[in-house]
C-alpha cells in the first residue's frame, strides 16, 4: 500500500466534503450548533479512513474480510449522525438537507478511498448543483 496515495485520498475526501460543508454554512442552511463545514469534512475523512483500513487489513495481514461490510456499517452509522441534525422548529421540520449532505459526504469519502476520483468529482459537482437549485427554489 502506497502511503502517499493513501494520504492523497484522505486529503481529497476532506476537500470534496469541505465544498459541501462550505455550501451548507455559506447559505446559513444550518441551525447554530448543527453540522457544518468541519462536521462534513470529518465525516468524509472518517469514512475514507475506515474504507482504506478495511482494504489495508486485507492486503497487509491477509485477513479474510469483506471490505463491503465496513462500507455498509459506515452508511448505517452515519444515518444516526444525520438523524441528529433533523429538528422540529416552529411547526416545520428542518435539517433534512443537511442530514442528506452528511450521508452523501460519507459515501463520497468511501468513493475517494476506493480511488474512484472521477465519480467523486462528478458526484460532488452534482450535489453542489442540487444544493444551489434547492436554494434558488426556496428564495422564490
Amino acid at each position: 500500500m502506497d502511503y502517499l496515495i493513501v494520504a492523497l485520498r484522505l486529503v481529497l475526501a476532506v476537500f470534496f466534503a469541505g465544498m459541501i460543508g462550505f455550501e451548507r454554512e455559506k447559505h446559513k442552511a444550518i441551525i447554530k450548533g448543527t453540522a457544518g463545514l468541519r462536521t462534513h469534512m470529518l465525516v468524509a475523512l472518517g469514512s475514507a479512513l475506515l474504507t482504506i483500513l478495511s482494504f489495508y487489513f486485507l492486503e497487509v495481514y491477509g485477513v479474510i474480510a469483506d471490505p463491503g461490510r465496513i462500507v455498509s456499517y459506515i452508511i448505517l452509522g452515519i444515518g444516526f449522525l444525520g438523524a441528529g441534525t433533523i429538528m422540529s422548529y416552529k411547526d416545520r421540520v428542518v435539517g433534512l438537507t443537511t442530514a442528506a449532505s452528511i450521508w452523501f459526504v460519507a459515501a463520497l469519502g468511501i468513493c475517494v478511498a476506493m480511488g474512484l476520483y472521477v465519480i467523486a468529482i462528478v458526484s460532488t459537482a452534482i450535489a453542489l448543483i442540487v444544493l444551489e437549485l434547492w436554494r434558488f427554489e426556496k428564495d422564490k
